[in-house]
């Protein structure tokens, strides 16, 4: 078995954290190799896919998803590449970038068929032009954007739109206060749980549950760390209280990537403009690592 590690720095998602600011986000993938990940998790490096150029000038609000056709030629791009890691047994870790990759990675395996997605995130990323005034980041529209509500320019790349059917979409992790999204959310994909009802039934049968609701033969896995809470995950852009702590996140990745119908999982949102000493950026290299060593998910 090959682990992949393939770098997906866009930002091009995630809007700007103060006016001229780009989001750092971009800088996820270098922090984690700082921390010898690839090494860790005895994988190729496979390189990276640099993102077109993060501008904003001239968007205004109700002018749909900023960056659009930025966006749609680099989840093109991306694509290509994911679907050229693909083998049997394999698995691609993605490093991002804003939760935008994830467009990349579900339409490489979408080109090949039926998709299933667990999603993990602090948030429903629900927003669409049905449910807001507006849209904007794509980001934070991820679950509308892949099950089909988004505008087509990405929401239907070459006419494979929506990349997943609602019913192969499992969310894990949501907690932020008031979201008016999620009950939409949870009617709209296979399964749900927010972090109190995975703490009821615990993280790994959450996982378990998850998985078994998807019918697709091939699973690809979303790791937003906002997931965790901002008392050890402070360095995101939309730090919500109520968060998984470390071992629960171990707890609900070793099904998921102990799974053999899994050939991916994408990392996003950490911000190391945001932790300048680099102590998000080892959390979740030791999550990754404990996670994927426990799933027997490591490279040989």
């Amino acid at each position: 078995m090959i682990v992949h590690v393939l770098d997906a720095p866009s930002n091009l998602g995630l809007r700007m954290p103060a006016p001229g600011v780009v989001p750092g986000c971009y800088k996820l993938a270098g922090a984690l190799r700082d921390q010898r990940l690839v090494a860790r998790l005895g994988a190729r490096d496979a390189g990276v896919v640099v993102p077109p150029r993060y501008d904003t000038s001239g968007w205004a609000p109700g002018d749909g998803v900023f960056n659009a056709a930025a966006l749609a030629r680099y989840t093109r791009r991306l694509a290509d590449r994911v679907a050229a890691l693909r083998a049997p047994g394999d698995l691609t870790v993605l490093l991002g970038g804003d939760c935008s990759i994830l467009l990349g990675a579900v339409l490489a395996l979408r080109r090949s068929g039926r998709v299933g997605l667990v999603y993990v995130d602090g948030h429903s990323d629900f927003r669409h032009a049905g449910n807001s005034p507006h849209v904007g980041a794509a980001a934070g529209e991820g679950l509308a954007i892949v099950t089909g509500r988004g505008q087509p320019d990405i929401a239907d790349i070459d006419g494979l739109g929506p990349y997943v059917d609602g019913a192969d979409v499992a969310a894990l992790g949501m907690h932020e206060p008031g979201d008016e999204l999620l009950p939409e959310a949870r009617a709209a994909v296979g399964s749900l749980h927010d972090v109190g009802e995975m703490r009821a039934v615990g993280m790994a049968a959450a996982a378990r549950t998850a998985l078994a609701g998807i019918g697709a033969d091939t699973v690809w896995v979303h790791l937003d760390v906002d997931v965790l809470d901002p008392s050890v995950m402070p360095a995101v852009d939309s730090p919500d209280p109520g968060g998984l702590d470390p071992a629960e996140l171990v707890e609900v990745l070793v099904p998921l990537l102990a799974d053999p119908r899994t050939v991916g999982i994408d990392v996003a949102i950490y911000d190391p403009d945001l932790d300048e000493d680099g102590v998000g950026a080892a959390l979740i290299a030791d999550v990754l690592t404990e996670a994927m060593t426990a799933a027997g998910r490591c490279g040989t």
